[in-house]
């Protein structure tokens, strides 16, 4: 959708941005004191660009995502996906999926789709910010700049009560003062953008005009 913003248009906003301080897991009534989980993923590296086919200018496909062990007494894991950089007051959601239970360790490509009233084992996937559920494919405008996406992972003390689809709003309010340990994975992505090979993550990386790519 956003990839038929004029390029001029995206370049005008650059700096209207939701910001970083509002993710979900900088603010400090969710996870206060929380513990770590190693987040990953086998398809880029943290800070490494998202391979198209990720994205709406490909397939569409949620990445692939692995975690490592969870502190005793977690009950469930939710794994919230945020855009920071969109040009709204607030994050943009990519994902949001609820109810994993604590001996999951992975989320297998293209596994982010919409479940109606959710899996087997009790994981239920909840609204992006185009109100569906599911993957939203990384849509940055054109000349806007690098977009973060940024993969927040929440270990819970006890299951959390809310909508069959819930969105951001009402899982934050949930999860706030329940959350064990928190990881978090940042891909990126940008359009109209020159781009090299990272050999780290075999996808492309923005190039600075001088040829130099931007830390």
């Amino acid at each position: 959708m956003l990839e038929h913003v004029p390029r001029w248009l995206g370049a005008l906003i650059t700096n209207v941005r939701a910001g970083h301080a509002k993710l979900a897991i900088v603010q400090e009534e969710v996870a206060r004191d929380a513990g770590f989980i190693d987040l990953s993923s086998p398809a880029f590296v943290n800070g490494g660009r998202l391979a198209q086919r990720f994205t709406a200018d490909g397939e569409g496909v949620s990445p692939p995502l692995t975690w490592g062990e969870v502190p005793a007494g977690t009950v469930s894991l939710v794994l919230l996906v945020e855009d920071p950089d969109a040009p709204a007051p607030n994050p943009l959601v990519h994902a949001l999926v609820w109810n994993l239970p604590p001996t999951a360790r992975r989320l297998a490509e293209g596994e982010i789709v919409a479940d109606g009233i959710g899996g087997p084992d009790g994981r239920d996937v909840g609204r992006n910010s185009y109100f569906l559920e599911g993957w939203l494919p990384p849509d940055p405008p054109p000349g806007h700049g690098v977009h973060d996406y940024v993969f927040q992972l929440f270990a819970l003390s006890e299951a959390i009560d809310v909508d069959d689809t819930p969105g951001r709003s009402e899982v934050i309010g949930a999860i706030s003062g329940r959350v064990l340990a928190a990881g978090m994975l940042v891909g990126t992505y940008s359009r109209d953008e020159p781009v090299r090979v990272d050999s780290r993550s075999e996808a492309a990386v923005p190039v600075a005009p001088s040829g130099i790519a931007p830390a």
